[in-house]
């Protein structure tokens, strides 16, 4: 399985960026989606940015990756997936 992880970018060129999550700062490679301007937030897997969020997607993202690692735990998840409690589920438009 592939996850991506949002970031956001602190610095960078067309090349690369230093891109921040939570605590962290890391060099990410913008080749693929250009350079972006601070604050901006990307979706990286393996050292690359490969698709630009908006701050909500990238929020949404972040709440996954917590209530995945808070189900594993065994302790209280579903408040991190309340955009998917509060809606019936859709295919992708592509699947339909």
């Amino acid at each position: 399985m592939c996850i991506g992880i949002p970031m956001q970018v602190v610095e960078g060129d067309e090349l690369t960026a230093r891109c921040r999550r939570h605590d962290a700062i890391s060099s990410v490679s913008m080749m693929l989606v250009g350079a972006q301007p601070p604050g901006a937030f990307v979706l990286t897997h393996l050292g690359s940015a490969i698709r630009v969020l908006d701050e909500a997607e990238a929020q949404a993202i972040d709440n996954a990756l917590e209530g995945l690692a808070e189900a594993v735990a065994g302790r209280n998840f579903e408040h991190l997936f309340a955009d998917l409690l509060t809606r019936e589920p859709e295919l992708p438009e592509h699947l339909r």
